[in-house]
């Protein structure tokens, strides 16, 4: 019979690359994954892994099995998920995941309606960038997360997750509003108003996350490469230092304070930012999860006009 946990390990080999990486994500040793690796190899009694210099890579019985392994995990989360309904009343640790916008404008009103629902439940936040939500779901770091995904970046698939829509957002062209461009393009010309910033400085999120690519991609389309001056996360920082002349940056809606301040212009794109709810294929069913997702669903705001700008 080969083991789940084993499976699990397996699986997360797969999905990270390297025996040093499952270790470091799942809080074993190096030597203590090799030794489950191995013993689970001896279950299925044929080659999983193969050396390739000082790595690994799964042979293509192990790649099979991978796929098995998912099947097997998320029967298991939906029999966590019946038991768990099966007990009066919910409580414990619910751990959530969500990107920094999203901590800030919708997620404390879905812990405040979901507290007066359910209040035996203890949610924990942990603010993450959606790219690495599927790692941290799959290690049990987290129970239920929300991600976003741009028109030009796409959400990757993510074996072993399950996602739902919960909301879409306009995104906008942020810039300082002294300096206007020397020619005002079309507004329902989305290349036209991004090439029009062509020569200026822009601020982008930090390389590596969704945010950055989307705006460093937008402009790709629309026919030139940004020059970035900043790199900044956080979109209230964002707007600050366009409203400080420090440059143009690509915002959503969610990352813009209402009334909008009078010293950033708001241009309207095509572009919008879509967020889903994502939890491990089978868990949706869990109350816990399931009592979130309507919380969320609760207090998510209405598709949004133009932010009006302050007096």
């Amino acid at each position: 019979m080969l083991d789940v946990r084993r499976l699990r390990l397996l699986r997360e080999l797969a999905r990270r690359g390297t025996i040093a990486a499952v270790a470091e994500a799942l809080a074993f040793s190096p030597s203590a994954v090799s030794q489950q690796l191995s013993a689970l190899e001896r279950e299925a009694g044929l080659p999983l892994l193969e050396r390739t210099g000082r790595g690994v890579r799964l042979t293509p019985a192990a790649v099979h099995l991978v796929g098995h392994a998912d099947a097997v995990l998320e029967r298991l989360e939906q029999a966590e998920a019946e038991l768990a309904e099966a007990r009066s009343g919910l409580a414990g640790v619910l751990r959530v995941g969500a990107f920094p916008t999203a901590t800030r404008s919708i997620v404390p009103a879905a812990l405040t309606h979901l507290a007066g629902r359910h209040p035996g439940l203890e949610p924990m936040v942990r603010e993450i960038d959606p790219a690495a939500v599927g790692h941290a779901l799959r290690a049990g770091e987290l129970d239920v997360a929300l991600i976003h995904e741009y028109d030009f970046v796409p959400a990757p698939d993510e074996p072993g997750l399950a996602t739902r829509p919960l909301y879409v957002e306009a995104m906008y062209l942020a810039e300082p509003a002294a300096t206007p461009p020397a020619v005002t393009p079309p507004a329902d010309d989305q290349d036209a108003v991004l090439r029009a910033h062509r020569d200026a400085p822009w601020i982008t999120a930090t390389p590596g996350t969704l945010c950055h690519a989307m705006t460093v991609r937008a402009c790709q389309a629309a026919g030139f490469t940004p020059r970035v001056r900043h790199q900044v996360d956080e979109f209230a920082t964002v707007l600050a230092l366009v409203a400080a002349g420090q440059g143009v940056a690509v915002v959503p809606r969610l990352g813009v304070t209402d009334p909008a301040d009078p010293t950033v212009t708001l241009t309207r794109l095509r572009m919008e930012r879509r967020t889903k709810i994502a939890c491990r294929a089978g868990s949706g069913g869990h109350p816990a999860v399931a009592a979130f997702t309507r919380a969320l669903r609760a207090v998510v705001p209405p598709d949004p006009a133009t932010p009006r700008a302050g007096a």
